[in-house]
């Protein structure tokens, strides 16, 4: 199982990535490592000395028993070390950044995040992210075109 956010590499330059655990209930982190997460409009805001992924989406497992009352895009707290808390805090109090989820993956069973200290991409960025993502993919074919040849 693996879930990339795929809006990350086009709306925000990283600069310094953490491995991070989440607290899932039982039926959530299965569902999670089914794949039924989304994590491409969630962020991770910082409430006192803890970390909470919100805006994240995980559909409801379908063989759970109790599905009554389930917030499927509820806030998650994010399992981190209090230096690399500390460490994080200072650097968005200092520079205007934000943390966005990157990859949710399966770890030795159990179910890890990558978060980055991101800075956002103004539009011109955007575009040229884009033309290079086309030069890449024309030359990629031209070259497939030539050796067919």
């Amino acid at each position: 199982m693996r879930i990339i956010n795929r809006k990350y590499n086009r709306e925000y330059q990283q600069i310094e990535s953490y491995e991070v655990g989440i607290v899932l209930t039982g039926a959530e982190a299965k569902s999670a490592k089914m794949g039924n997460m989304k994590i491409d409009d969630a962020y991770v805001k910082i409430f006192g000395n803890d970390a909470y992924l919100i805006n994240a989406n995980i559909a409801p497992y379908k063989f759970a028993k109790t599905e009554m009352g389930y917030d499927s895009s509820r806030r998650r707290k994010l399992l981190l070390h209090k230096r690399e808390l500390l460490k994080i805090a200072m650097k968005l109090k200092s520079q205007r950044l934000t943390i966005i989820p990157i990859v949710c993956y399966n770890s030795h069973g159990l179910v890890k995040l990558t978060i980055a200290l991101s800075k956002g991409k103004r539009d011109a960025e955007k575009r040229k992210y884009e033309k290079d993502k086309d030069v890449a993919l024309m030359e990629k074919r031209e070259a497939k075109e030539y050796l067919k040849r």
